[in-house]
């Protein structure tokens, strides 16, 4: 069977970290790769599941069983294993906003809980992501589209020990900073305008912020990435995740 969407060397990084090896129990999967190849593609093209080539089997057994490994935290262990490798010389942190398509707005109550909120264009999500030294990521969050970034701030560094962070004046707080210096690494910060005493700012150093948002423009390539047809957060976030994992192997 020809593929596409990952190379023989790509695949071989990842293929004993999914369900149905030899040494796990219950039936063997021998089609792991056909079906991460569907699941690729739908990310990539942004296509409904229903239209997924009959050649990647039928859209709805590939479907259920995305959800069910997205329930399991497949996607999520991927991503997590690859970035054991990261290089935290440095840390960058950013956020970016989707918009969420009609056909995955959640019902009205459920909203909040699926990380959509309400703006001026409609039901967005705010994906806040940390990367490493070569633009790599390492964490990534979903939150309401009007969320602040800087409420997410810790919560992206917490576990990591960087030698720098890098991250936007939205980021500037004395608070913020402290958390970076506590774990012995320096804060690459600009200083808001109306702080009194500005911090001194490595402007050399800060110009490798870009990597972050790259790294976003990477991650938008994959339509299905950016826009937002998952109407469960743990859907959307699993597609992120299994991206993200194609990222790191490119």
């Amino acid at each position: 069977m020809r593929h596409y969407l990952l190379r023989d060397d790509q695949w071989e990084c990842i293929e004993e970290l999914l369900p149905g090896k030899a040494s796990d129990r219950g039936v063997t999967a021998l089609d792991n790769r056909k079906f991460v190849e569907a699941v690729l593609w739908i990310a990539r093209t942004g296509a409904p599941w229903r239209d997924l080539p009959d050649f990647y089997g039928h859209w709805h057994r590939v479907y259920v069983r995305y959800s069910r490994w997205s329930h399991k935290g497949v996607w999520l262990t991927i991503m997590e294993e690859l970035s054991k490798e990261a290089d935290f010389e440095q840390l960058m942190i950013d956020g970016s906003i989707v918009r969420v398509h009609q056909h995955g707005a959640a019902k009205k109550k459920s909203k909040d809980a699926e990380a959509m909120g309400k703006s001026r264009g409609g039901l967005t999500t705010k994906i806040h992501a940390a990367v490493d030294a070569l633009g790599n990521p390492v964490r990534l969050l979903l939150t309401l589209g009007q969320a602040s970034e800087y409420d997410q701030a810790e919560a992206l560094l917490d576990g990591f020990t960087p030698s720098q962070v890098l991250a936007d004046k939205g980021y500037d707080s004395d608070a913020f900073v402290e958390s970076i210096q506590s774990v012995g690494a320096e804060a690459v910060i600009p200083s808001r305008k109306n702080r009194l005493e500005p911090r001194p700012l490595d402007r050399h150093v800060y110009k490798d912020r870009n990597l972050v948002e790259r790294f976003f423009q990477k991650l938008k390539q994959f339509r299905r990435i950016a826009t937002r047809y998952e109407r469960l957060a743990k859907n959307y976030q699993s597609m992120l995740s299994l991206v993200s994992a194609v990222i790191w192997l490119a």
